[in-house]
């Protein structure tokens, strides 16, 4: 018995196999000139392009076989052709041409992501920020297995009667906080001790290293002073597993809507959809994503693709970032920026883990 998953594999062979070099060519023109021009494309239009002559007729048949193999699709409105999801997929996977980034395109990457601290977070913040003013599009990134940074200080604040607000700042720049409640007020002898307590056995630790084993043993070495300041030893734990945790971040949606091929509606499915991108920038892994709305349950946002790409530490995937557009975009431009952002962050912030790592 042949699976689904299977056969739809054989009838892609077989509709590739359909595809002679005039159709490729032919198709190549058509998803190119509808990104240009975002208008359907007639016949006419791909002889002028085309750069050997063929008749109007012929090219008419064989947009028609395109039709027919699913890699076109031609509007009610309109004897003209544009590009189906299939299409274009098969046009990034085959026929796009990259436009390589220029010397000046690669130095301003570059300077922008040094500006600042070189942080991750910082690093992130500034890649995305200059995607946004590539692309014009809204931004996603996932900062989820976060380079696992080290702990630089934990800060015990008093912040009310019986309540202390608990302060962690990361080598990574992540800042975090949790305010416990304790059955009594602490005294000042208790308070220095557990500043002096979390220096010497938290401060410097990777986060990932503070695991409920570690947080059992560091409870013991608290000795007679466990009942009253265990509390605030698990408010620390709460707070790096939450830096542990997924996060999934959206910004610059709204300029999405001054673009005539992404309504309303679109930017709020993409807003509600927060949670399922988690999973796709996770996937995101293995080079670069392109992923179209309609075919994906996960990101079920019409008319829109998104093109995401994994970045690395010391060659262990840490978070993804790339943008969600719509359909129509310069994937040929869009694609190489993407490549090259999350290839130079991958090698900033190992650069960054092994500077850590010496001293």
């Amino acid at each position: 018995m042949v699976s689904a998953n299977t056969s739809k594999q054989t009838c892609e062979v077989r509709n590739v196999k359909a595809l002679d070099a005039r159709k490729l060519d032919i198709l190549k023109l058509v998803v190119d000139r509808y990104i240009r021009t975002g208008e359907p494309v007639g016949s006419k239009a791909v002889a002028d392009a085309l750069e050997y002559s063929v008749s109007s007729a012929t090219i008419r048949n064989d947009m028609a076989a395109l039709e027919q193999l699913g890699y076109l699709e031609q509007p009610h409105t309109s004897a003209g052709r544009i590009p189906s999801y299939r299409g274009s997929r098969f046009y990034i996977a085959n026929l796009m041409t990259k436009e390589p980034l220029s010397e000046h395109d690669r130095k301003t990457v570059e300077d922008t992501l040094l500006k600042g601290d070189r942080n991750p977070r910082t690093l992130i913040s500034n890649a995305t920020d200059l995607l946004a003013q590539i692309t014009d599009c809204a931004i996603v990134s996932s900062t989820n297995r976060m380079d696992f940074p080290v702990i630089t200080r934990v800060e015990v604040i008093p912040a009310g009667r019986r309540l202390y607000a608990l302060l962690m700042i990361t080598s990574g720049g992540a800042v975090e906080n949790r305010v416990c409640r304790l059955e009594f007020d602490l005294t000042n002898e208790q308070m220095a001790f557990f500043t002096e307590f979390i220096r010497k056995n938290l401060t410097g630790l990777r986060v990932e290293e503070l695991t409920s084993e570690k947080l059992v043993e560091l409870g013991v070495a608290l000795g007679s002073y466990m009942v009253a300041l265990a509390p605030l030893l698990y408010g620390v734990y709460d707070i790096t597993n939450q830096l542990k945790q997924q996060k999934v971040e959206i910004k610059n949606e709204t300029r999405l809507l001054a673009r005539p091929d992404f309504q309303t509606e679109n930017v709020a499915a993409l807003m509600r959809a927060r949670e399922n991108l988690g999973v796709l920038l996770n996937r995101a892994f293995d080079g670069i994503s392109v992923i179209f709305g309609d075919e994906s349950d996960t990101f079920a946002v019409t008319n829109s693709s998104l093109i995401v790409s994994g970045y690395s530490q010391a060659g262990r995937p840490v978070g993804s970032f790339g943008i969600v557009g719509p359909l129509r975009l310069d994937y040929g431009r869009i694609i190489p920026y993407v490549e090259f952002l999350s290839d130079t962050v991958s090698q900033l912030i190992t650069e960054e883990y092994e500077d850590e790592g010496k001293d």
